[in-house]
């Protein structure tokens, strides 16, 4: 039995449940992910940075922990909620447990909690602040926890200095802005023949211009993406090079951003594997992986640009292709590992995007 351990909401409701992890109290906003499978990439996915994450998913830590799967070097997220904890994992690549792994990154983590509860709530009322501690939450713990923000999202995730990985025989020098980038990303790009010059999301226009790019990747992140003002300047002047861009999920929003379309936050967002994105032109409906808190506002995007994914749920925007540049943006994961590939077709458009611009250069 692990040490007694308190969810408060910031709309009072208080969940009891055992602590795993590290032991210690923490404040985010908490969210939940649908994903059934994949718990090690959401937890090492640096889109989470700031959140207190539920898996909806009842049992977690089944395959144990394997860091070939990570998608970053670390935990971004403020603590891990679950409802069984699994302490002995079975699997042939497994290297370790859920609960030393958390342990050892600093993550407060809580087994036990009736998280088909949590999540109802959460879709109710949306997005709310939350905190583990260890003792019987009072009012002013309460008020304490509402004044909480996400701020400095991408500044905290984003690497220090640039990083280069390299195909055989590489044909292509793609730039990826890492706004909180997902290892895979960079694989999907290698896998292709790429050479990929991962930069820090501050990168100046002119550095990355300097680099002679074939293809700019933007990549996912945490935050509201309308903190990123720097970043949005910086990608306007890239666009004025015309040089192919792909963007994806954060990278989505801050191109949209830089062609003065604006975006805004959703009641609760969309987490996990199964999300059901159409593309407008053929009707077809892709099962998508997620993670993104905040949408593109179709109606406010500018005439050069056109929505070619809408989510099937909700309607909102889920892909941007512009027409006055080689650029097109998704708002879901192509790269998604842990979830569905039915979209990973789109690293093929980027490259073939690229190949044509060199034809016609």
């Amino acid at each position: 039995m692990g040490k007694k351990v308190y969810l408060l909401l910031e709309n009072g409701d208080v969940y009891e449940g055992e602590s795993f992890g590290a032991e210690k109290e923490a404040v985010g906003e908490l969210v939940f992910t649908t994903a059934m499978t994949g718990y090690l990439e959401t937890l090492t996915d640096p889109s989470y940075y700031g959140q207190i994450v539920c898996q909806t998913f009842p049992l977690i830590g089944n395959y144990g922990v394997i860091p070939a799967d990570f998608e970053s070097k670390k935990p971004a997220l403020t603590a891990y909620i679950v409802r069984e904890l699994c302490q002995q994992p079975s699997n042939f690549r497994c290297d370790g447990v859920l609960d030393t792994f958390l342990k050892d990154s600093g993550i407060p983590g809580i087994s036990g909690i009736d998280t088909r509860c949590l999540t109802k709530t959460v879709r109710e009322y949306g997005v709310m602040n939350a905190k583990v501690m260890y003792t019987q939450p009072t009012q002013e713990d309460i008020e304490a926890i509402k004044p909480y923000r996400v701020t400095d999202a991408v500044k905290s995730v984003t690497i220090e200095e640039a990083e280069t990985f390299e195909a055989d025989n590489a044909k292509y020098h793609v730039v990826l802005m890492d706004f909180g980038a997902k290892n895979n990303i960079r694989r999907e790009l290698v896998k292709r023949g790429c050479k990929v010059t991962v930069v820090p999301g501050n990168t100046s226009a002119d550095d990355i211009i300097a680099m002679n790019p074939d293809g700019i990747m933007l990549s996912n992140g945490p935050g509201d993406p309308q903190e990123n003002t720097g970043i949005i300047a910086e990608i306007k002047k890239l666009c004025q090079r015309k040089i192919p861009t792909f963007g994806i999920c954060l990278g989505h929003q801050l191109m949209a951003l830089s062609q003065g379309a604006k975006t805004e936050k959703l009641k609760y967002g969309h987490r996990g594997a199964n999300q059901p994105a159409t593309d407008v032109k053929t009707g077809r409906v892709y099962i998508t992986s997620q993670n993104h808190g905040y949408a593109v506002v179709a109606s406010t995007l500018p005439e050069n640009a056109y929505e070619s994914f809408i989510n099937a749920n909700d309607g909102t925007c889920e892909g941007v292709t512009y027409t006055n540049m080689p650029c097109f943006t998704v708002q879901f994961h192509p790269e998604a590992c842990g979830g569905p590939l039915d979209t990973s077709f789109l690293f093929d458009r980027f490259i073939n995007m690229i190949q044509e611009d060199k034809d016609n250069a």
